[in-house]
This record gives C-alpha cells, sequence and structure tokens, in this order.
C-alpha cells in the first residue's frame, strides 16, 4: 500500500486489442486516483497513441517507471516494459502484440509477488496468438495459478445479481464428462466456501450445485454422474460443514431466478455457467480469481474489431461494478435487493466493463467512489 490507498497493477493485454481504450477511460476522471494508485504494465507510447483516439478524454497526468516501486500516488503510472520499438496495429492479431501481452503479465506477475503491487487487474488478450507465441496456458487463471504454485485456482465470475464457479474450465466439451470427479467438485465448494467468507464477507454461505445432465439424470436415465459423482460430493461437503445443495438442473434453476436464493452456484462445464452469467451481467461481469494472491482477469475476449473505433463497449455501463454485492442478496417483497452480509460488504470501484480494481484481501471497506458516466 502507498499512503494508505492500494497499488493497482494493470496489465495492458494485446497491445491491438481493446485494452488500452479500456484502461484509458477507466482512468480518466482523476477523482479515481483518490481511491488507488494504478501502475499499467505495457508501454507509454502504446498508452499516448491509444489516448488520441479518444477524444473526449482529456489530458492525464502520467508517470512512466521502471518498477512499481517508483509509482506516484496522483498520477497515472507506466512501467515501460515494452521495448520502445513497440508499435499498434489495431484489430490486428500478430505476434508482436500477442508477445507484448505476455511480456506485460509476465512483468506484471513478478511485482505482485514480490510484493510490489497489492493487486492485479489483467488486459484481455488473444489467446490464440499468444499461444503460437509460446505461452503454455490456455490463459491468465492458470498462468498465474502455476507463478504462485497454487495446488488449485477457481475462475469465480461475479456481478450485482450473480456469483457463479465452474468444475471444469476451457476444456473441450467432449472431454467434460471425465474431468467430472468427487474430488475435483469438492475442492471447487470449498475454494468458493473460503473465498465467500473471506473475499466476500458472507458469514454462511449458501452454494447452489448445478447437474451435469439434463434433468438432472432422469434418476439415470439420461445419466448417472449426478447419483454416482456429484451428490456423494454434495454429501461430503455438507459434512464438512459447507452449506452445498443440489444438483439443479440449470434450465429450471435459471428460469426461475433460483440462483438469487444462493449466495454462489457451481457450474459443471464454463458454457453451463458462463452462457447464462453473459446474459443476465454481460455489462458487469467481473472475472474473479479465488484462491490465489487478488487478481481479476477480463470476462471477455481482446475484442480487436473494436479497437481504435471508440466503441461503446469500451464504456462503462451506468451502474458501478461492486465486487461483493449480488448473489449473497435476497428480494424484499417490494422486489428490491436486501442484504443479509456485512454492512461494509460492498466495494464500488470505477470501472470501464469488465476492468474492476478487486480488494478482496483488504479491509476495512470504507471508500467507494463516485460512479462517473
Amino acid at each position: 500500500m502507498q499512503n494508505g490507498k492500494i497499488i493497482v497493477g494493470i496489465t495492458q493485454g494485446d497491445s491491438n486489442g481493446i485494452g488500452y481504450e479500456v484502461i484509458i477511460k477507466a482512468l480518466a476522471d482523476p477523482r479515481i486516483l483518490e481511491q488507488f494508485t494504478p501502475v499499467i504494465y505495457g508501454s507509454s507510447k502504446l498508452f499516448g497513441f491509444y489516448r488520441k483516439t479518444i477524444p473526449e478524454v482529456e489530458q492525464m497526468d502520467t508517470n512512466a517507471i521502471s518498477s512499481a516501486a517508483e509509482a506516484h500516488a496522483r498520477r497515472v503510472n507506466i512501467v515501460n516494459c515494452l521495448p520502445d520499438s513497440a508499435y499498434a496495429e489495431p484489430g490486428q492479431a500478430t505476434t508482436e502484440s500477442a508477445g507484448a501481452a505476455i511480456k506485460s503479465l509476465e512483468t506484471a506477475v513478478r511485482e505482485l509477488r514480490q510484493g510490489l503491487i497489492d493487486v492485479l487487474v489483467t488486459g484481455p488478450i488473444n489467446k490464440k496468438a499468444m499461444a503460437g507465441e509460446g505461452f503454455g496456458f490456455p490463459g491468465h487463471t492458470e498462468y498465474i495459478q502455476n507463478a504462485f504454485g497454487a495446488p488449485d485456482a477457481l475462475m469465480f465470475m461475479v456481478s450485482h445479481r450473480l456469483r457463479l464457479a465452474v468444475v471444469t474450465g476451457h476444456i473441450p466439451l467432449k472431454d467434460v464428462a471425465a474431468q467430472i470427479t468427487e474430488e475435483r467438485i469438492l475442492s471447487k465448494l470449498r475454494l468458493i466456501n473460503d473465498s465467500l467468507k473471506r473475499d466476500f464477507v458472507v458469514d454462511q454461505p449458501r452454494i447452489a450445485v448445478l447437474s451435469l445432465n439434463p434433468h438432472s439424470g432422469d434418476g439415470g436415465l439420461l445419466g448417472t454422474e449426478e447419483q454416482d459423482i456429484i451428490i456423494p460430493a454434495i454429501r461430503k461437503a455438507t459434512d464438512e460443514g459447507i452449506l452445498a445443495f443440489g444438483p439443479f438442473s440449470p434450465d429450471g434453476f435459471f428460469g426461475l431466478n433460483h440462483f438469487e436464493d444462493f449466495d454462489a452456484t457451481l457450474a459443471m462445464y464454463h458454457d453451463q455457467g458462463l452462457a447464462p452469467f453473459k446474459a443476465l451481467s454481460f455489462e458487469d461481469g467481473v472475472n474473479f480469481t479465488a484462491g490465489l494472491p487478488p487478481s481479476s482477469p477480463p470476462s471477455t475476449s481482446g475484442a480487436t474489431a473494436t479497437t481504435g473505433k471508440n466503441s461503446r463497449r469500451a464504456r462503462c455501463p451506468s451502474a458501478s461494478s461492486p465486487a461483493r454485492t449480488g448473489a449473497g442478496s435476497r428480494r424484499s417483497p417490494d422486489g428490491s435487493l436486501r442484504r443479509r452480509s456485512h454492512p461494509q460488504d460492498r466495494l464500488k470501484t470505477r470501472t470501464e466493463c469488465r476492468f474492476t480494481a478487486l480488494r478482496p484481501h483488504f479491509r476495512p471497506l470504507t471508500r467507494t467512489a463516485d460512479q462517473i458516466s
């Protein structure tokens, strides 16, 4: 921390993607600097290039540095970790832009491990381009998990309305059933339970578990994974004091808004969970990595098709994206949401689309930033 404020590291993502536009718009109002000290890992040259493509953003006070240790508390800091020859080709997936994304991430994670930044927000990347440059991980979560030697990690999708995690992540659909095991489900339930208590201040979390097969297998007619794997895993979790319930059939569960009765939901595979999550929370969803040091990857890809076009998708929705609200709420008779968690269980930060500076491991959470349209 610096002068009582957390230092938020932000990776640029793919230098030809939408990352810089989102970052610049998120930090455009100088009042955001009252809440935290931003440190961008990338290039002052690229930052300046993209700022000129956004006419409504006036001059920003930036500080070019070589490490977060040199960060200025009242400026937008940029760690120049890319060569001076770096250049932008907006909308193009190139080896240079992928290499820049890797270098930005590597530098930021190294300084996170060194304690020079308190939390990490990662910009969107082009995974295919990065794989071509030797990036041997499916995404940010797996890379950071490996960097910190964590035995497991949780991709936790968070919004106002819903918190959702998945048992299996970025794998082909044909491989999902073989990856659904009691131990993997139990591990994810433990991570969800711990994160809800520690990061979201939910005293007694209630976790819904979805089924794998249609209609929860219809008693074995449509598959036996529910009876053989999922239900035993829920029972073991219950024996450990985890309030896990299910399995629930996803169609009725989301169709009838039953997710609002729980603090989090565990889906069996990627699209089973992220399809309804993005349908419900596309504008304010945040991908929070639980089980690791604080980190917030983007909940979407690099959006190269809109890069350099000052797109609405690079603008913030009218509401802020509190990292600790939504699924822990209950609806009052008038339809409004009422909290059942700690009164300080909210952290409103100035956000732009999928970028949110999370503060999960630092308390008390007493300050909020006004949302700037």
